[in-house]
């Protein structure tokens, strides 16, 4: 099944909301910065990817109990879930003028059914050069996770094993889920909130 855009208006990915902050001094900064060493749109989008996925740590690898939301804030502590860390990368890339969304799946929290279900976010990004969506998942990589930047077979974080409930969301919404949002807003530590408070449907 192919992806799906949410709005027919490529705009509506190019927007700033409270939490993907595309006018923050910091964010067109960083930016910038990772533009400026890139030869053409794909390979800024590359960069930036790889800026997220690889120089901003994932709460549950480091078991920190901050909570981030905001772009700029993801950007200044260097930290967050999935839910903060597709918020940067979707400010940094729509900050130059790149339509990005945002993508979900429904995965178990641990490893096993037994640990309950959890969204799970990752972006989209349009590529103009290619005239086409593609997903990326700038979760982080760590052992048994692998994701990379692919224009040909996505290489996502984690494969859906439908036998366990998952699920793998093709719709590329505008902004951020509210219950995402609900939960990073509503929460004091992270780690309390990572096994037990994510929201496991859209």
């Amino acid at each position: 099944m192919p992806l799906q855009c949410e709005s027919s208006s490529i705009d509506d990915y190019l927007s700033e909301t409270e939490d993907v902050d595309v006018s923050h001094l910091t964010i067109i900064e960083k930016a910038r910065e990772l533009r400026s060493g890139a030869a053409n749109e794909t390979e800024f989008v590359q960069k930036a990817y790889a800026f997220v996925r690889d120089h901003i740590s994932h709460s549950w690898d480091i078991q920190s109990q901050r909570i981030t939301r905001r772009a700029s804030e993801v950007l200044y502590f260097k930290e967050g879930i999935c839910y903060a860390k597709s918020n940067l990368l979707c400010a940094l890339l729509r900050s130059q003028g790149v339509p990005a969304g945002f993508c979900y799946q429904r995965l178990t929290v641990g490893d096993t059914p037994d640990t309950g279900l959890c969204l799970h976010a990752l972006n989209a990004v349009y590529l103009s050069e290619h005239d086409r969506w593609i997903r990326l998942d700038a979760r982080g990589n760590k052992a048994g996770v692998q994701a990379e930047f692919s224009l040909g077979e996505e290489k996502l974080a984690f494969p859906i094993r439908e036998a366990y409930g998952e699920k793998d969301f093709l719709t590329i919404y505008k902004a951020p889920n509210a219950k995402t949002l609900h939960v990073l807003k509503h929460h004091d530590n992270c780690m309390t909130m990572y096994l037990h408070g994510l929201p496991s449907e859209l």
